[in-house]
């Protein structure tokens, strides 16, 4: 029964060396000093204020991109032990003693030199040989720019992982295909191809371009399948599903779950969430959760309330007004109607609340039990403190001429009687006879006479003058066909008024209430509101000194100054392989010249390689040609600051075509043993130069001190912005 143990048990490996060699070079080239500088760098000091708020659980919305990236940076500075307590306000500035700095650099740094093996990888799959897929290796090693942007705390090294992961997953998927399908395999390779393209959207929304190509690329090999009569109706059912279910399912459900994680970890309010709803910030500890927790939900008659305008631009603002009114000439010489004024108002203040009033009642107090405002009720909205009704009439608007002017009603006994009955009308409402409810419900007030809406003037620079105090207008907007968020109020705090006498009244609009009631959103919610701010939400795009236009990059005459040493000559430049550049380019032309004169001939039945030849070539092109333009292009279409570092992806799809291109020229071009010859003697040239070039820049890719002469000697092209002190 035991005799299988006479025999020994024999455990053998095929190891890859060349795999292997070129990880540790990969290692040692990105994790070589990796603390060095002691200092922010470049968007380091973006990227660490977010780390930091992770550390301290703190709410946050960055409109750059999802949020995988950020964590994944944050989970350096967790296992490093980050506190999150340092100042991430100037680049240069010197890191304190907590501030784990290799830690934080570390995972950029392994998905930087995992790219090198990676790349390795793609060539072998598309059927390359290993010299073309070592040259390819070597090629993504010595390029100076990838080796500088995965040496910090910086997203794009990631980003370039995983996105050339998915490439190679799905290659690995399309070679078992032939000989294996729905083996383990088969379906891990196919699983892990959504899973990198996911990551990949999930670290930035550049990801998006890649998992389009592959999306793309499925698609065209489906459809070949469609036509292979082998294969059954059952069995091109299952393969649908397959790469239904992997390539667009799982992915969708892995995004979800980063925002899942994002939201968990960040549960605690800061700054940031002011730009939400304000149900997303009641969601949230502390802050507005602090006021809000435990209030009344259904808005009764009676209720005290302030209301927030849902558009939050120009800024956030709630319905205010004060005992100032419209001046009775504005100063372009219109008149106004002198009563009191009516505003949105960027700040938490006293006189931002207002009382729910029946029309058909006198008293100012919730009823016992409480009767509930519903969609399509009538009310009066009555300022707290000044007691006057919130009123429209046919008078111009101190901005917006073209609509009404927004008031509290005052008795001038003239002939302008007061207006001030308002339909409420629950814009998010489930049916017709919903309640009103507090911070849930999305309203928009309709004027009963004039069927004027309630609406602030969320232009920039619709503020007040001095008379106004520089607060936001509010207007009735007589033409008020669709939806738009600037007519949208909803109720932000709230109470049960108690006091029918005003001095009472005031003392209860200044104490905080309490009641036991939750509001909790749900994840989907949460969600969808997200994600909507960090599409929609834009910062202003100002001009940086190191910004660049796609076609700037392409010959690389722009360069980013990443950090500089205050005192000696020692600095860090995003500048890349001179060299590895200009030749990438020119396999670019070489491919596209030659794949035009290959369809032109073939199409006159002229065939100049072999068929297998020609659908390699082809193969070939898909991936990194396409990958090449489909990483670039976007680019010319987009208005946003753009800096030299947005180019790398499409950069590395391209470096990937030079061993390409010279494979094909050495097989098919050079068949001779002489040109042959002469021609890998070229390429042993051109490689030792691509060497020397990195050789030269790594002074600027490390941070090695040099001198006044050495930084001149570098400055290969005017338009390089190279650090010279002044002596």
């Amino acid at each position: 029964m035991l005799g299988f143990l006479k025999n020994p048990v024999v455990v053998t490996a095929e190891i890859n060396v060349n795999l292997v060699a070129l990880t540790v070079l990969g290692l040692i080239s990105r994790l070589w000093g990796l603390s060095y500088p002691r200092a922010v760098v470049f968007d380091e000091v973006y990227y660490g204020q977010f780390v930091s708020l992770y550390m301290k659980r703190i709410f946050f919305v960055d409109d750059s991109g999802p949020p995988l990236g950020h964590m994944l940076l944050a989970l350096g500075g967790y296992l490093g032990g980050f506190d999150g307590n340092f100042l991430w306000n100037r680049i240069g500035a010197e890191y304190s003693m907590n501030v784990p700095v290799w830690s934080l650099r570390l995972l950029p740094a392994l998905a930087g030199a995992l790219c090198i093996p990676l790349a390795y990888q793609i060539l072998v799959e598309l059927q390359f040989s290993h010299c073309a897929a070592l040259g390819a290796a070597l090629l993504i090693l010595l390029e100076n720019s990838l080796i500088t942007q995965s040496r910090f705390m910086l997203l794009e090294s990631i980003l370039i992982f995983f996105i050339l992961l998915s490439v190679l997953s799905y290659l690995k998927f399309y070679n078992l295909q032939r000989h294996s399908s729905f083996s383990g395999k088969w379906w891990f390779w196919l699983l892990l191809t959504g899973v990198a393209c996911s990551c990949a959207v999930g670290v930035k929304y550049m990801g998006l371009f890649t998992y389009m190509l592959l999306l793309a690329i499925a698609g065209l090999h489906f459809w070949h399948m469609l036509g292979d009569r082998s294969l059954s109706n059952v069995s091109l059912l299952c393969h649908f599903l397959a790469r239904g279910l992997t390539l667009l399912i799982i992915p969708v459900a892995m995004y979800l779950s980063f925002f899942y994680v994002h939201l968990t970890l960040l549960y605690r309010s800061g700054p940031h969430d002011q730009i939400m709803t304000s149900a997303f910030q009641a969601s949230l500890e502390g802050g507005l959760a602090r006021i809000t927790q435990g209030q009344p939900l259904e808005v009764a008659y009676g209720s005290q309330i302030t209301l927030r305008n849902v558009l939050g631009k120009p800024m956030q603002c709630w319905l205010h007004s004060h005992t100032n009114t419209y001046p009775i000439r504005y100063e372009n010489g219109r008149g106004s109607s002198h009563q009191q004024q009516v505003t949105c108002y960027p700040f938490k203040d006293v006189n931002n609340w207002w009382i729910v009033k029946d029309p058909g009642m006198q008293q100012l107090v919730v009823s016992n039990p409480p009767r509930p405002v519903r969609h399509g009720h009538i009310v009066q909205l009555v300022h707290g403190i000044t007691t006057r009704y919130l009123n429209t009439h046919d008078v111009a608007a101190p901005l917006s001429p073209h609509s009404q002017e927004v008031s509290c009603y005052i008795d001038y006994n003239i002939s302008m009687p007061a207006q001030n009955l308002w339909r409420v009308e629950i814009v998010n409402r489930e049916s017709d006879t919903d309640v009103w409810k507090t911070i849930l419900s999305e309203v928009r007030f309709v004027h009963v006479n004039t069927s004027a809406v309630l609406k602030v003037n969320g232009f920039i620079g619709a503020s007040l003058p001095e008379w106004g105090y520089r607060q936001l207008e509010v207007v009735g907007e007589k033409l008020s066909r669709g939806y738009h968020q600037s007519m949208v109020w909803n109720v932000e705090e709230h109470r049960y008024g108690k006091s029918q006498e005003q001095k009472e009244r005031e003392v209860e609009l200044h104490s905080p209430t309490r009641m036991d009631i939750s509001k909790n959103l749900s994840f989907l919610a949460k969600f969808t509101e997200l994600q909507w701010k960090i599409l929609t939400l834009k910062n202003e795009d100002t001009e940086h000194k190191y910004s660049s236009s796609a076609l700037d990059w392409i010959t690389m005459d722009t360069n980013i100054a990443y950090w500089l040493h205050p005192t000696s000559g020692a600095q860090i430049h995003l500048l890349g392989n001179v060299l590895t550049w200009a030749s990438a380019n020119i396999a670019a032309v070489i491919y596209m010249c030659l794949s035009l004169w290959y369809l032109v001939r073939r199409r006159r039945t002229i065939y100049d390689i072999p068929e297998d030849a020609w659908q390699l070539w082809v193969s070939a092109g898909q991936i990194c040609v396409g990958g090449w333009l489909v990483n670039y292009l976007p680019f010319f279409l987009m208005e946003k600051t753009l800096f030299l570092y947005h180019y790398l992806p499409a950069l590395t799809f391209q470096i990937l075509l030079i061993p390409i291109v010279l494979q094909h020229l050495s097989d098919h071009l050079c068949r001779s043993l002489l040109p042959q010859s002469m021609f890998n003697a070229l390429i042993v040239a051109w490689f030792s130069s691509v060497y020397l070039v990195y050789h030269t820049f790594s002074p600027v890719s490390y941070g090695e001190p040099l001198s006044v002469a050495e930084l001149k000697a570098l400055r290969w092209k005017d338009s390089w912005n190279i650090l010279i002190r002044k002596q």
